[in-house]
């Protein structure tokens, strides 16, 4: 008889408000135990970007930002703040799409997104934004670092933002960055249930676990800005783990 699989998720609640120089891994891990959640081997740690880049101190006063000419015309035609835009273009390598008061750029980590993830709410009221992390990877890797000092337990870390879709309404958390777990479960060569061959079949398990995560988390990010998912066990641990694998190859991007 196969194994069925079952998968808990659970907010992490009791978290404080989150400012520069926090250790977030001994944040979450206290508030886990407080609830009587706790950490084990195994588990799967979503964290909010949001309180990551407060954490690292990728937080902008609003008012101390100049906006260059290019920007100031950016944010009139878009009806956008112009300090938020000028933010936004400082944040980005590249315009995707711009209209209808939308600002899709490719950031410097290579991520799609509106406003190169520069966002304002839950932070100050609106007269500061935060900005992702450097690099989320990195971050992840820190985070899963310290958890395992802490608790003594090998766990998975993917930060998470909420990103749109194309050709979708709303929006859906996505890994931005990754530790411990392979982003994508390859299912070419396998056989399906009348034996034929997969032949393009790669699951974004990361971001199938940071959506299942937003359940529990709900849309507020600095009341519950983590949540423990646990019981997978459909991919290996993995030491060299990346969010990067997630980021579709230029020549393959057919929205672009």
């Amino acid at each position: 008889m196969r194994r069925i699989q079952q998968i808990t998720v659970v907010g992490i609640a009791g978290i404080p408000r989150v400012r520069p120089g926090n250790n977030i891994a001994k944040l979450i891990a206290e508030a886990a135990t407080r609830q009587g959640t706790g950490v084990e081997e195994g588990d799967i740690m979503v964290v909010s970007q949001k309180i990551v880049s407060k954490s690292e101190g990728r937080v902008v006063n609003l008012r101390q930002v100049k906006p260059s000419p290019f920007a100031l015309s950016l944010a009139t035609s878009l009806r956008k703040d112009p300090s938020l835009v000028e933010l936004a273009l400082r944040e980005s390598k590249s315009i995707i799409r711009m209209g209808h008061g939308n600002l899709i750029t490719e950031t410097r980590h290579g991520w799609i997104c509106a406003n190169a993830g520069v966002d304002r709410s839950n932070v100050s009221g609106g007269a500061r934004a935060t900005l992702l992390p450097l690099d989320s990877d990195r971050s992840a890797r820190k985070l899963r670092r310290r958890i395992r000092l802490l608790t003594g337990k090998n766990v998975a870390v993917i930060i998470a933002d909420t990103f749109g879709r194309p050709h979708r309404e709303g929006v859906v958390n996505v890994a931005i960055g990754l530790a411990g777990l392979e982003p994508i479960l390859d299912l070419r060569g396998k056989k399906d249930l009348f034996g034929y061959t997969l032949v393009v079949k790669q699951i974004a398990v990361a971001d199938e676990l940071a959506a299942a995560a937003e359940l529990a988390m709900g849309n507020a990010d600095e009341g519950l800005p983590a949540a423990i998912i646990r019981g997978f066990r459909r991919c290996e641990p993995s030491e060299t783990a990346s969010a990067k694998p997630l980021i579709r190859r230029h020549a393959k991007d057919l929205f672009r």
